[in-house]
């Protein structure tokens, strides 16, 4: 303590100037203060709030990867029923996030043209964003399918035709394998 005390005193009464060393560490002590001042915008609850921020994408994923392995638990338990089938484990791709399709207000001219224009709601803070009237869930892009009895052509034809009737997916998209 002593040691900067001294530095403290010849440095206010220009003694001695700061060498490269201290003027570095008084540069790095800046940034650190600024740093662990500013509020951690993750802990924030109104940073959830945010339109189009990462938070919200980083929910829309997490949503989506809920939706899927929701998907894939009701799958395996259906098709572990099926005689034949045994253990199973499934994976589902999707295709995208949730699709919006936003209200049009439709107004027609006198050139028989009609013009779409969107219709906005006002938030409690005063912004407006569309006003979406249907939100649809992802589509199934593939289906893949480990079961026990994968190697039976039967099985793997039930297998098939309940994720079609299910999902509406391609049998081109579908795979099953037989459990190791």
């Amino acid at each position: 303590m002593g040691y900067l005390n001294e530095w403290l005193r010849k440095l206010r009464s220009g003694e001695q100037l700061p060498k490269k060393n201290h003027l570095l560490l008084i540069l790095l002590a800046g940034i650190l203060l600024l740093v662990v001042t500013f509020p951690d915008a993750r802990a924030d609850p109104a940073a959830d709030e945010n339109d189009g921020g990462s938070v919200s994408v980083m929910n829309e994923n997490t949503d989506l990867q809920k939706y899927a392995d929701d998907l894939e638990e009701e799958i395996a338990g259906i098709l572990s029923r099926v005689e034949g089938v045994g253990e199973v484990e499934v994976m589902i791709t999707l295709q995208s996030g949730n699709r919006k399709i936003v209200e049009k207000d439709e107004r027609s001219t006198g050139d028989n043209t009609a013009e779409e224009t969107s219709v906005y709601r006002q938030n409690a803070d005063g912004s407006s964003e569309p006003y979406v009237n249907t939100e649809l869930s992802p589509g199934i892009e593939g289906v893949a399918v480990i079961a026990e009895g994968g190697g039976s052509p039967v099985v793997r034809q039930e297998i098939t035709e309940a994720v079609q009737a299910l999902f509406d997916v391609e049998a081109h998209k579908i795979k099953i394998m037989k459990h190791a």
